[in-house]
């Protein structure tokens, strides 16, 4: 689709605020993290911890959710912009990135820890493919691409459940069913992630041959 230059800037606006969102989820995360900043974190109770925790919870789901959203509404409306299209990458990463940080940032999930690296490693090397070979190689985005995004907000969103069970209050004895379902979880979107990573760089080598 055509960007036009007109459009409603709705899906823009949403896009933009996504992106600010992952970094304010991140530093309240992390913030609220044990040990997570220096003299603050003395002052915080384990019910700060928490509040602050959810508080991270709640701005990280809905900022994922407007990843569906703003992308129907550009759809719907016609509405898609160049800058749209450079926004919304951009915003899915920071929002990833901070949810990973802050989720690590709490040092009481150390499964996830080589899943959630594979994720990083991988987002930051196909950025850097991208911005190498632009302007010689395309590298449309691929349908299981678009869905591992999901999959990775929603394996994140799952880890920070168990950080914050107590918090939430859930029932003690359904945590270790969870947290295995999490993990799981975490380390499926890991897998796809690095298989797509490794498939733009397969066709990137393949255009360039």
């Amino acid at each position: 689709m055509t960007p036009n230059p007109h459009a409603n800037p709705i899906p823009n606006i949403l896009t933009g605020l996504r992106l600010v969102a992952g970094v304010v989820m991140f530093l309240i995360l992390a913030g609220a993290a044990p040990q997570g900043i220096p003299f603050l974190s003395e002052y915080l109770s384990p019910d700060d911890q928490f509040r602050l925790g959810r508080n991270a919870f709640f701005i990280y789901v809905i900022a994922a959710s407007t990843d569906w959203v703003d992308g129907f509404l550009a759809r719907r409306w016609g509405a898609t912009t160049r800058w749209g299209a450079i926004l919304d990458p951009i915003a899915d990463k920071v929002l990833i990135t901070g949810a990973i940080l802050g989720v690590l940032a709490w040092g009481s999930v150390p499964q996830a820890a080589i899943p959630c690296g594979l994720i990083l490693f991988r987002e930051f090397a196909v950025s850097a493919l991208r911005e190498t070979v632009a302007g010689s190689v395309k590298l449309p985005v691929t349908l299981l691409a678009k869905w591992k995004t999901t999959l990775q907000m929603v394996a994140l969103a799952a880890l920070q459940l168990v950080l914050l069970w107590d918090g939430f209050g859930f029932p003690l004895e359904w945590l270790e069913a969870f947290s295995t379902f999490a993990y799981g979880l975490v380390w499926i979107a890991a897998i796809i992630t690095v298989w797509t990573g490794w498939q733009y760089f397969h066709e990137a080598r393949r255009q360039m041959g």
